[in-house]
């Protein structure tokens, strides 16, 4: 099942993956649910707000990210175990709908656990970018990650 772990990555490797066309009916549809601002929800609140446009919340393009890392993630193989939690965020670009998503990230660092022997810490950067290559949203973040079994 896993076929890379914490032992095969390496710092400064980087990774373009993912496609995710973002549709008008899912930034409504998750805005209602989760960040209902006029913005999110209503297209002509939205031509007047400082977006001029219908836009997708960031936490729906954080849920975005999500989705593309973890089917790369699986189509890799990668011995993922979760992650302890992210060190930033910040939303640079609006994203539209019509707009097609994908992702760069990088290794930055790596270290074992010292609580866990089974498993690495490992710290990665992501810049989501739309179809025009803009980055719309970076993420920094942490994963651990399954070493090797002996």
């Amino acid at each position: 099942m896993f076929e890379i772990f914490y032992e095969d990555l390496v710092i400064g490797q980087k990774e373009t993956f993912g496609h995710y066309e973002v549709t008008r009916e899912e930034v409504i549809e998750f805005a209602g649910k989760y960040d209902p601002q006029p913005f999110h929800l209503d297209e002509e609140a939205a031509k007047d707000s400082v977006f001029g446009g219908l836009c997708a919340s960031g936490w729906h393009t954080c849920a975005m990210m999500m989705r593309m890392m973890v089917d790369h993630m699986k189509e890799r193989g990668l011995a993922s175990l979760g992650s302890p939690g992210i060190d930033g965020i910040e939303w640079k670009r609006p994203v539209f709908p019509g707009d097609i998503l994908s992702a760069e990230g990088e290794t930055t660092a790596k270290r074992d656990s010292a609580s866990r022997p089974k498993l690495g810490l490992v710290k990665s950067t992501y810049h989501i970018k739309n179809q025009r290559g803009e980055t719309v949203m970076i993420m920094r973040g942490n994963a651990m990650v399954a070493k090797r079994p002996a």
